[in-house]
């Protein structure tokens, strides 16, 4: 990472560096992941198991930023935690038992506790699932949300899909946990490109609605560059190319377009895009090769992980 360090200039107030967090792994099917992919294209670019699924991260990005006041810890994501029963992590493919973003988290010298604000894309339970204890703690009595000194931030239109969701996609959400922020007193929703109360100087907020309403994309600003957590609209480097979309994106048309969207900034001004599912890759930037039609977008400079990384 030192390679790509350069100064922070004197426009930003403080340092803004992150580090990508790995929480537990799942495995689910290729096919539904690559919805309009053939098995022999997507096979290329992801190997599956026996069972036809493939491995996917739940990494958050973890930003600290610097100041003369101290340090602000800003988690995006907490992944797909340990919540569920045995039967049902089994059905998900999550192997591990312990809550690996708490234990990776502690690795990189941060308290759960430390953290300001947990910024949630949506609250697809391998989103979102990272704010409960484990299925064992819960059974013992401990059913508090985790990050207890914590802000949590949201979309208002991803906030209100979890409160009512669909037929098609009630089984994404994991029942009761949007009462339960509401109920928690430290939920902030948003619903501009900024909020005044989660550090407008440098996180600002960009949506997409082709994988779910209201899906949240938090957009770093550092000194000298930017990145965006890209959620499901890119989950991971096989999904950069602007005509593959997944089986379980609600309007796969839309997310072609809001992908396409946010590649005419984030291409020229070189920003960093986060990849939360990308079991190999945590970031890269994108180069654009091609001209017209034929253009395609590919990932470049790609960072297997970020520790304290200026941006």
């Amino acid at each position: 990472m030192n390679s790509a360090y350069i100064p922070p200039s004197s426009s930003i107030t403080g340092e803004v560096a992150v580090t990508s967090i790995e929480g537990n792994h799942q495995w689910l099917d290729g096919g539904s992941m690559f919805g309009n992919v053939p098995r022999p294209v997507w096979e290329k670019w992801v190997k599956p198991d026996s069972l036809g699924r493939i491995e996917l991260a739940c990494r958050a990005m973890l930003v600290r930023v610097s100041g003369e006041s101290g340090d602000k810890w800003i988690l995006c994501e907490a992944g797909i935690g340990a919540f569920f029963d045995p039967a049902m992590a089994e059905r998900y493919g999550v192997r591990e038992k312990d809550h690996r973003l708490l234990a990776n988290l502690a690795a990189a010298g941060v308290d759960p506790d430390e953290i300001d604000f947990v910024i949630l894309s949506h609250l697809h339970f391998d989103h979102a699932g990272g704010i409960l204890p484990t299925f064992d703690q819960i059974q013992a009595g401990n059913k508090d949300l985790l990050f207890h000194n914590a802000k949590y931030v949201t979309g208002v239109r991803a906030f209100e899909r979890a409160m009512k969701p669909h037929l098609r996609d009630r089984a994404s959400f994991i029942p009761g946990m949007a009462e339960q922020l509401k109920a928690s007193g430290r939920l902030i929703l948003v619903d501009g490109e900024t909020h005044p109360d989660v550090m407008p100087h440098v996180c600002s907020f960009r949506f997409s609605d082709g994988h779910t309403p209201g899906q949240m994309h938090t957009v770093v600003t550092g000194a000298n560059s930017k990145i965006v957590f890209a959620g499901d609209l890119v989950p991971g480097r096989a999904w950069v190319h602007v005509p593959v979309s997944m089986g379980y994106d609600r309007f796969p048309e839309q997310v072609i377009n809001e992908k396409e969207a946010l590649y005419a900034e984030a291409v020229p001004g070189q920003w960093w895009i986060f990849y939360t599912h990308d079991s190999i890759c945590s970031a890269s930037q994108l180069e654009s090769i091609g001209e017209g039609p034929r253009t395609k977008i590919r990932p470049c400079n790609e960072q297997a992980s970020l520790s304290f990384f200026k941006i």
